[in-house]
């Protein structure tokens, strides 16, 4: 018989099938037909020596080689920087408001044949403070009310550029998502008088089923109604609400977290299209006893249908369990690019 479980952080429910539940790499994707990148793509705007081929450039972070990592507006923005906080224009049923925000992509690295998963720590530990860099900068901003990091990694994650990358998008409006998670939070404080997020880690803690890698200042862990295969969930220790307030220490600590986990699916999966999303408090909201940021990895190894369009609820067809040993016994250390 199938179980459901309910995911108390985003209120889901979730089917866990074990009765057509597949093995841990089974989940593996066939690449036999991968063709080595280049490390230099004389089209591709986002490789080292092509500058002037992007976007407005908004910050780089640089050493003695040069540039490290880039921010630019991105060609096709989503929201556009000009213009006043929006008002809201309704009629009769129909609301509407001018997309005024920030929409950037974030390159990676110089080089056009890397990935997060092959990276030293600093140069994946230099992505992250580019993050925080314009997280701060697009946060003072009046007009902003949310910010959204995140990367799209391979075709069926969303990717269109081969280049790594990821983006940052800042919104006039709160996305009903977060909203919602954001009231499930203050439920829960109000009722229990403490954080969800950090219960949440506490039990996962507890019972060392679904932790997939431990450093000093993160866990990262498969939560307990992961949503789909290979779900993974990488919490802060410390409480914090907005990801801005996360200290130079915290963000070497969390390269080397994110480093390992996604090596682990580099290896265990064999290169997994991805997406991965940072999830912050709203910007006016900042600081707060009941919310806590956390960063999202969810593998594109298992397909929506039908149900989950017809439903809202999920099917995962690997138990959470099985899933976070099978990465805790991949070996990651001949990782290299």
């Amino acid at each position: 018989m199938t179980e459901l479980r309910q995911n108390l952080i985003t209120r889901n429910w979730v089917v866990i099938a074990t009765e057509r539940s597949k093995r841990p790499n089974q989940f593996s994707k066939d690449r036999t037909d991968t063709v080595p990148l280049p490390a230099y793509r004389a089209d591709c705007p986002f490789c080292q020596g092509n500058e002037h081929l992007t976007g407005i450039e908004r910050a780089r972070l640089c050493d003695e080689r040069g540039w490290r990592v880039r921010s630019v507006l991105n060609k096709y923005p989503a929201f556009s920087p000009e213009g006043e906080l929006p008002e809201r224009r309704e009629h009769s049923m129909f609301r509407s408001m001018s997309g005024v925000g920030f929409h950037e992509v974030v390159i990676e690295h110089p080089r056009h044949n890397v990935t997060l998963a092959k990276l030293p720590i600093n140069d994946v530990a230099n992505v992250l403070r580019m993050y925080r860099q314009r997280y701060a900068d697009m946060r003072r901003d009046p007009r902003i009310s949310a910010i959204i990091i995140f990367k799209n990694h391979g075709k069926t994650a969303g990717t269109s550029l081969e280049h790594p990358h990821s983006q940052i998008a800042a919104t006039p409006i709160v996305p009903y998502q977060l909203r919602l998670r954001t009231r499930e939070a203050i439920r829960h404080f109000d009722d229990h008088g403490e954080c969800l997020f950090c219960r949440t880690l506490y039990e996962e803690l507890e019972s060392q089923e679904r932790i997939v890698w431990e450093s000093q200042h993160f866990v990262a862990f498969v939560p307990y109604a992961a949503l789909s295969p290979f779900h993974l969930w990488i919490f802060p220790r410390r409480h914090v609400s907005s990801f801005e307030n996360v200290t130079e220490e915290e963000i070497v600590d969390l390269a080397g977290n994110l480093k390992t986990v996604l090596s682990k699916l580099y290896v265990g999966l064999n290169d997994p299209d991805y997406n991965y999303t940072i999830r912050s408090i709203p910007t006016d909201e900042y600081k707060t006893g009941y919310f806590h940021w956390y960063l999202a990895i969810v593998p594109r190894v298992s397909l929506t249908a039908g149900f989950e369009m017809g439903s809202g609820m999920f099917i995962n067809t690997a138990l959470p369990e099985e899933s976070a040993e099978f990465l805790r016994s991949i070996e990651t250390t001949k990782i290299e690019n």
